[in-house]
């Protein structure tokens, strides 16, 4: 196994909580550089540095807001600029929201598209050149919401399976180039943002009851995530291009019959970054 990712230079995206976090920090223990990117608090990715750093490695904080444009290409001067140059970018930074599509209003459609969608493409466009010189690679995280519907998820879902197609595309158009270019569909995977959209609800029971409707019997953890984004940064995964690896512990291997879908969801996710919700 070629797994060595010693002195490699990543930029994760949302790398201040859950998923995001979780793939930074892992890099970060496989003895990489880490550029953090966070959107609007900076507590979550500095505690991140700090423990980085505390730990021997290199690390930095950066912020950027995914619904502009100007803001992406300056993070990303400012990353590379700090990693002397660039060999992953995880394309993590998403948000969510859950609503009725007849509700749904124009604002909320493009701010879920513009940092989904928009927000990756040209953040993969600023640090291309750098890719080309280290023959990098570019990882975007997409969900199982690409494969499988789920009640009040429209926008959401629209996003994550544009993910998935962005990524077989630029796969074809990179490879020539010597850039590598995959994904990452993950499936349940409780996170902080999960725990606030569901208030009074213990984080340890929701986990729990999550788990039992996936095959394996448990949810996923970030470091699940991290563990396959690390592998498939890696030597050991050069032959693989333009695939999004499913990461779900079997969900999308089931068929779920039921009623679930005919009832409105009790989670209000998007709340404090989605307008309107």
């Amino acid at each position: 196994m070629k797994n060595n990712l010693e002195g490699k230079r990543v930029l994760v995206t949302g790398a201040g909580t859950g998923i995001g976090r979780g793939i930074a920090m892992g890099f970060a223990k496989a003895g990489a550089a880490v550029a953090l990117h966070y959107s609007s608090s900076s507590k979550g990715a500095d505690d991140a540095v700090a423990e980085i750093l505390e730990n021997g490695g290199k690390a930095a904080a950066f912020k950027a807001d995914f619904g502009k444009v100007e803001p992406i290409r300056e993070m990303a001067r400012e990353a590379v600029a700090f990693l002397s140059g660039l060999d992953v970018i995880v394309n993590n930074a998403g948000i969510t929201m859950n609503m009725p599509f007849e509700k749904v209003t124009i604002e909320q459609f493009d701010i879920l598209y513009n940092v989904n969608v928009r927000a990756p493409f040209i953040l993969a466009q600023a640090v291309l050149p750098e890719l080309e010189k280290s023959h990098g690679v570019i990882i975007n995280i997409s969900s199982i919401h690409a494969y499988e519907g789920y009640v009040e998820h429209s926008v959401y879902a629209g996003t994550r399976g544009a993910i998935v197609s962005f990524t077989r595309q630029l796969a074809v158009e990179l490879a020539p180039r010597g850039v590598r270019v995959l994904g990452i569909a993950p499936g349940a995977v409780p996170v902080e943002n999960h725990f606030k959209a569901m208030p009074g609800v213990d984080p340890k029971q929701m986990i729990q009851d999550c788990g039992k409707g996936i095959p394996c019997g448990f949810a996923g953890t970030p470091d699940d995530i991290a563990n396959v984004a690390l592998f498939l940064a890696s030597d050991s995964a050069r032959y693989i291009v333009g695939q999004t690896i499913i990461v779900d512990g079997g969900t999308t291997s089931w068929m779920p019959f039921g009623d679930g879908f005919k009832q409105p969801m009790q989670a209000s996710f998007g709340k404090g970054y989605v307008p309107g919700v």
